[in-house]
């Protein structure tokens, strides 16, 4: 989704968000297509691959109370290294 507070995404970043969604969850394993959830918005190469629940949910999601994430002991630098490790040596 596009936001008028950043720039439109370049052509690599787009291949590398779309790479994320076909990703499993990077909290719950849930199998893809997943969301791509920015660490900090428009920094596109650090998204996480995130099920709806983990990422948008009220009270599981990084956006609500993250409850999932709590219980699963997880902050998103370690979200992002499973992302990363699923990218490069396979999901």
């Amino acid at each position: 989704m596009n936001s008028k507070n950043k720039p439109a995404m370049t052509t690599h970043e787009r291949q590398h968000v779309g790479d994320v969604k076909l990703l499993p969850c990077s909290v719950c394993d849930q199998p893809g297509p997943s969301e791509a959830h920015e660490i900090k918005q428009g920094l596109w190469f650090t998204s996480i691959a995130l099920c709806a629940s983990c990422h948008r949910g009220d009270r599981q999601g990084i956006h609500g109370e993250k409850i999932t994430w709590r219980i699963m002991k997880m902050e998103e630098i370690d979200a992002l290294n499973i992302t990363i490790k699923r990218l490069v040596y396979g999901r």
